[in-house]
């Protein structure tokens, strides 16, 4: 029986919040309240837009870096719960995006709807979703697998996608693609290329890469809203729209985690793979995403980053919690399994080692 007191839950209520709240979401409010304050502008405006470029380059080498092809190639022999994770990501998302049409111009402005269209086409996590089915003993290979190829997919599936769902906003011409491959591809395709040389010296530094990593992220966020204290972003966006597109999120994280589950449950697959499945294919990628966002819309891609930036700390809250709840649960034994998910157990043996 749980003795929890009111004072002592209020004592306790800090660190609650401390580990419910990512600190690397409060940074990356810092940073929007930091544009607000003290917008780059003239030189230093063309200076910091060059920095971000750069930056968005070097991220996408360092993934490249990091990505073992043999782990990529091993993990093919799940190709239905890949599938079952890019249907959720890439047609499930953009179709529930589509849906809150409806809801402009009474909830969401033209350029929050455009965010919220841009969330709906950006791949899957990686760090965030192994870190959570490691945490509900799901699938963990399976995991890193899964969030790679929507990665490598979202490459060239989030700039076609959201060029078709959201028109002329997205700067997808000859110029968009150029852009794309130059950013984006050719830095990721660099870094694979370069993995043999520099691997184990990434490896061996990954915690102040993740700092750069992050820091290159902080770079473009400043950037963009930069730009849109320009344009007067936020005479645009109220308190109330704000807490409506919070709602929002909250409702799309739902409906996703409830369409993964069930639909993982009724193909037959395992515990294991349905933990995998729930959160890669429930999460977005705010590392990705937020790149993507800036070589697409360029100055116009303050507001559109904000759904994204929302939804971000609403997963990892909520799915924080689930995985918590999960771990908690007994271990799947082999007499519990369908035969459908009993073939299955095997590869997710073999795939762990």
């Amino acid at each position: 029986m749980n003795d929890v007191t009111p004072k002592s839950w209020l004592r306790s209520w800090p660190g609650r919040l401390g580990r419910a709240v990512d600190p690397y979401v409060v940074a990356l409010l810092g940073t929007v309240v930091l544009a607000a304050l003290l917008p780059a502008s003239g030189r230093a405006a063309v200076a910091v837009g060059g920095a971000a470029d750069l930056a968005i380059a070097l991220l996408f080498f360092l993934y490249g870096a990091r990505l073992s092809t043999r782990e990529a190639v091993d993990g093919l022999r799940q190709w239905k719960l890949h599938l079952v994770v890019g249907a959720s990501t890439f047609a499930l998302f953009p179709l529930l995006g589509l849906a809150a049409g409806g809801l402009v111009p009474f909830l969401l402005t033209d350029q929050l709807y455009t965010g919220l269209l841009f969330l709906c086409v950006v791949p899957s996590t990686v760090q965030s979703s192994i870190a959570l089915t490691s945490t509900a003993r799901g699938n963990v290979p399976a995991a890193i697998c899964a969030g790679t190829y929507s990665s490598l997919f979202g490459m060239v599936a989030t700039p076609l996608l959201a060029a078709w769902l959201i028109g002329s906003t997205v700067s997808f011409s000859a110029h968009g693609a150029v852009a794309i491959a130059t950013q984006l591809l050719l830095p990721f395709v660099a870094g694979q290329v370069l993995r043999r040389w520099i691997g184990g010296f990434i490896g061996r530094h990954k915690k102040r890469i993740g700092l750069l990593d992050r820091f290159s992220i902080l770079l473009v966020v400043y950037t963009a809203f930069s730009q849109g204290m320009a344009e007067g972003i936020w005479r645009q966006i109220t308190p109330a729209r704000l807490a409506g597109l919070l709602a929002l999120a909250v409702l799309l994280l739902a409906v996703a985690l409830a369409a993964t589950s069930f639909t993982a449950r009724r193909l037959g697959f395992s515990r294991e793979d349905r933990i995998t499945i729930v959160f890669c294919g429930s999460n977005k990628s705010l590392a990705t995403g937020l790149p993507m966002a800036a070589v697409l819309f360029g100055a116009s891609a303050g507001p559109v980053i904000l759904p994204l930036m929302l939804f971000h700390q609403v997963q990892l809250m909520v799915c924080a919690v689930i995985a918590g709840r999960w771990a908690r649960r007994p271990v799947e034994t082999a007499s519990e399994r369908t035969p459908a998910q009993a073939s299955r157990a095997v590869p997710v043996r073999e795939t762990a080692r």
